[in-house]
């Protein structure tokens, strides 16, 4: 038995979010007690991670049989069950500051005093919902993943000022064992890093339908089948470092301008002054060397053929 197999989650909240996060657990050998106040909602969620796990049967997604990573997850009647003996106690409640501030403030008395305590807030900082009044509030944390993290990774970790730099340390290693890869949030900002880059894509998109430029649909087209596949290679700083000859810092000298245009366009002044662009590109060059360009560029290109073939020989069902 690995050590990640002897990890236990506590699990508040069996909504899409919380039905997924035991499906990340128990798929990574972690005992798994699943809680939610509805009763209804109890007695859905075996027969919801049963449907997803085979779909990821299906899908060669999965190592183990669905019914013994199903056999890992336990739906208890009680908060106090689901976290009495658990190592990372994930809440998944719905978006409000009142009901999560409640319910940390009971998980505080009842998970044991090394758990750590995070919340898959998508705009709310711990800060905001966590009293710092609480014995154990150096041990909470946002916890923040892509929907549903059992197929997107990602999980954004966000300390409070408060929280403690071992809670930090610990909670991004509980993650990264199950198999999730963890980002660490250096500030409270709302949104955090996922929705905000989200935000910035939607709020451009809603303006464009409103001023007649585009429509849905071609909105749509535009992101699935232009930056989509880029952006599901690499992200938007190694996206416009891969596509100037001399990196990121010659196409911020070409492009800066223009894009600083648009964004004054929306009432918004943040230009790419020189010391921000001296940043971004000591981070490039720090992670590809000049020297490496054109092998890089050409391994980008490999990966969206390779998307491509996917694509065009995907088999679309109805199911």
């Amino acid at each position: 038995m690995t050590p990640t197999a002897l990890r236990r989650a506590g699990i508040v909240g069996a909504g899409s979010i919380g039905v997924a996060f035991a499906i990340v657990f128990a798929r990574a050998g972690w005992r798994v007690r699943l809680f939610d106040p509805d009763a209804q909602r109890r007695a859905a969620a075996p027969a919801e991670i049963a449907l997803r796990l085979d779909d990821l049967t299906r899908f060669a997604l999965i190592d183990e049989s669905a019914a013994l990573i199903a056999a890992r997850v336990e739906i208890v009647d009680t908060l106090e069950a689901a976290v009495i003996d658990a190592d990372l106690v994930q809440e998944c409640a719905p978006e409000r500051v009142d009901l999560k501030r409640e319910l940390f403030a009971q998980l505080d008395k009842c998970a044991p005093p090394q758990a750590i305590l995070a919340s898959a807030s998508s705009f709310l900082a711990a800060s905001e919902f966590v009293d710092q009044g609480l014995p154990g509030h150096a041990r909470c944390i946002v916890a923040h993943p892509g929907n549903p993290p059992y197929l997107v990774p990602v999980v954004e970790i966000v300390p409070a000022p408060f929280t403690s730099a071992a809670a930090t340390t610990r909670a991004i290693a509980l993650y990264g064992e199950a198999g999730l890869m963890p980002v660490r949030v250096k500030k409270e900002v709302a949104g955090f890093i996922f929705n905000r880059l989200q935000g910035a894509v939607l709020r451009e998109a809603y303006c464009l339908v409103r001023d007649g430029v585009a429509t849905v649909d071609d909105i749509d087209t535009v992101m699935r089948e232009g930056l989509a596949p880029r952006w599901s290679v690499i992200g938007p700083f190694e996206t416009v470092d891969l596509n100037t000859r001399g990196g990121i810092a010659s196409h911020a000298q070409k492009m800066g301008p223009s894009y600083e245009r648009m964004g004054a366009e929306r009432g918004q002044h943040d230009p790419w002054t020189p010391e921000l662009v001296e940043q971004v590109e000591a981070a490039r060059r720090a992670a590809l060397p000049l020297d490496r360009w054109d092998a890089r560029v050409s391994w980008r290109d490999r990966q969206l053929m390779q998307l491509a073939r996917h694509r065009k020989n995907a088999t679309h069902t109805d199911d």
